[in-house]
């Protein structure tokens, strides 16, 4: 499987998005997710464009990989009118990255709890038809991966469905480890059904009963042997990225022993077969 280790940026949260970089290199990891974080310091610097491309020289000068970016947290597409045209510029500022695969949370439109689900996808489906025309009009070479969630977009049934009525070369799925941990607990089974639609990991480990954000094989119980196997038999190509905030609460050089640590799992999981 090949399938580069990386750390999303916002393990350094308290750091500029360059000296993110920075940290995580000077402890082994190479590559990482643009976190929403940083995304959102990135765009209050001014074009999109020339921001992201300003940004992109700077990570190509540390020889580092940055082909996968998380888009904008707070954004819920369906719940104002304005709120998938602000999507758009982050979408601008990733592909002038270099971003590939930008992860991005569906609208669950909690304020109408009483809306069906069936209204619930015809509204998402209907500004994501907006993200994917902007794609295509403008030539862009991002593809947005829609995460499982939690409550409502949360099983690889609902994301294929969603993404059946898109162009498959504009939307991929990211699979959320610890979120699915919390569901049905098939990642293998997950991984398979989006099969080449997979872009993008969060790979993250919990006890099953919240969302904790840990790292894999300490007090969490995902079958981590199950989602190797699975990835490797797809395919995935993908950065094998880490979004584990449950780890960031520590001085800088414990964050940095504690790469050290997540590097060797790394190199111990790729070995299973």
């Amino acid at each position: 499987m090949n399938a580069k280790l990386a750390v999303w940026t916002s393990y350094y949260v308290d750091l500029s998005p360059e000296d993110a970089v920075l940290e995580l290199k000077k402890w082994g990891i190479n590559a990482s997710e643009l976190s929403d974080e940083h995304g959102l310091m990135l765009l209050k610097r001014g074009d999109p464009v020339e921001v992201g491309r300003e940004f992109k020289k700077f990570v190509d000068e540390q020889e580092f990989t940055m082909t996968q970016g998380h888009l904008w947290l707070a954004c819920k597409i369906c719940s104002t009118e304005e709120a998938v045209y602000d999507l758009l510029k982050w979408i601008d500022l990733y592909d002038a990255i270099g971003i590939k695969n930008a992860v991005l949370h569906c609208d669950g439109i909690a304020a109408e709890k009483d809306l069906p689900a069936e209204e619930k996808y015809a509204r998402n489906l209907a500004k994501l038809k907006i993200v994917e025309a902007h794609i295509k009009e403008k030539g862009l070479g991002i593809r947005v991966c829609l995460e499982n969630l939690i409550g409502l977009f949360c099983t690889v049934d609902e994301l294929n469905n969603l993404i059946d009525g898109l162009d498959d070369s504009c939307f991929g799925i990211c699979l959320d480890t610890g979120h699915l941990n919390l569901r049905d607990k098939d990642q293998a089974g997950f991984i398979r059904k989006a099969g080449n639609r997979l872009g993008a990991l969060h790979i993250a480990d919990n006890e099953g009963e919240k969302d904790q954000h840990m790292m894999p094989y300490g007090k969490g119980n995902v079958k981590w042997d199950l989602v190797v196997k699975a990835l490797r038999e797809i395919g995935y190509s993908g950065l094998f990225n880490l979004e584990i905030p449950g780890e960031r609460l520590a001085p800088l050089p414990v964050r940095g022993y504690k790469l050290e640590y997540i590097r060797k799992c790394y190199e111990y999981m790729m070995t299973i077969e």
